[in-house]
């Protein structure tokens, strides 16, 4: 009896103890492409922003939207960064990763405009100059195929005067143009700038001809957003503390130092710079974590004009749910 009294008081104890202890963060898998989102995911890490808030989120890079995408799907991942136009095409059935017409995907933050140049070589000098060159892209219906197609019709050039080439994400089409694989790609920040420092040519910044546009957001499947809804909304908020940490001009050396860190060959100057434009109020990562509307209205009018099958998309709302962000930042 007397040593089912001395057991009943430790298990006692050990509950008690437990109490008291900070519960332990689950696992949050997030998949991203190289590029600007990631600088947050890094300080957040870094300082402790993710723990501090309950989540523990360990950070994948997607080698294209296609396996991005089949992975999102399948619950591989909870939370993807990426092109928001990624989403409307999968949940409009005009994706090329063979998923359902609806793939249920919905879009709960915004991150930045996309940030994106047309990067070439540097005997071409202009838009003009791809006629009969080869351009590299991710895919040719998600993405920003779409963004290319356009701002080359916008030049006068066809799409069939122009050889496209599939090669993956950001980091792939980087590598292809640096290797001359490829004449020609769209590449976001900071990999607009590596290409740069190496001697290629910036020909165009999508933004100056497309105005308004929605880049990369924070997206999940509607029924694992659902399910794992803490876990989100504790993500979201994270991100944002780091996005505010960020921006801080304050903590501008620590940021770069966590950047070069990580971005393995990336030097100093085209650090600063990849910098200064990433905590630009008007053209950065967005410090509201708000989707812009009037860059969302963009990308579904070029993806109503170059998506197939054809489709004209006018309802915003089928792609977006802005509760998680809004109960976050309350």
């Amino acid at each position: 009896m007397r040593g089912l009294n001395v057991l009943r008081s430790a298990l006692v104890a050990g509950l008690a103890l437990a109490t008291l202890l900070p519960a332990a963060a689950a696992e949050f898998k997030v998949v991203a492409f190289a590029g600007a989102s990631n600088w947050p995911f890094w300080i957040g890490q870094e300082k402790g922003l993710f723990k501090k808030h309950g989540v523990e989120p360990v950070l994948d890079i997607t080698p294209n939207s296609v396996e991005m995408a089949k992975n999102l799907f399948n619950g591989r991942y909870d939370l993807a960064l990426t092109a928001v136009d990624n989403i409307i095409a999968y949940d409009e059935g005009q994706g090329e990763a063979g998923l359902p017409d609806n793939a249920g995907f919905v879009a709960l933050f915004g991150i930045d405009n996309g940030m994106l140049n047309v990067m070439a070589k540097p005997d071409i000098t202009s838009l003009e100059g791809l006629k009969g060159r080869t351009f590299s892209v991710d895919a040719m219906t998600t993405g920003y195929a779409f963004v290319q197609r356009e701002l080359l019709a916008k030049h006068g050039i066809k799409e069939s005067e122009t050889n496209w080439v599939r090669v993956g994400g950001g980091a792939q089409r980087l590598e292809g143009l640096l290797k001359g694989e490829q004449d020609a790609t769209l590449l976001n920040t900071p990999l607009d700038l590596a290409a740069e420092a190496k001697g290629f040519r910036r020909l165009i910044r999508a933004q100056d001809e497309l105005g308004a546009y929605q880049g990369i957001v924070g997206a999940a499947k509607r029924e694992t957003a659902e399910k794992n809804r803490a876990q989100i909304v504790a993500f979201i908020r994270a991100f944002h503390d780091s996005v505010t940490w960020f921006t801080d001009p304050a903590n501008k050396e620590e940021a770069l130092t966590i950047f070069l860190a990580r971005m393995k060959g990336m030097e100093r100057p085209a650090a600063e710079k990849a910098y200064a434009a990433l905590t630009d109020p008007k053209g950065g990562i967005y410090r509201s974590l708000k989707i812009d509307p009037e860059g969302l209205k963009t990308v579904m009018r070029l993806r109503s004009t170059y998506g197939e099958p054809r489709k004209n998309l006018t309802d915003a709302g089928r792609y977006i749910d802005e509760t998680y962000l809004a109960e976050a930042l309350r």
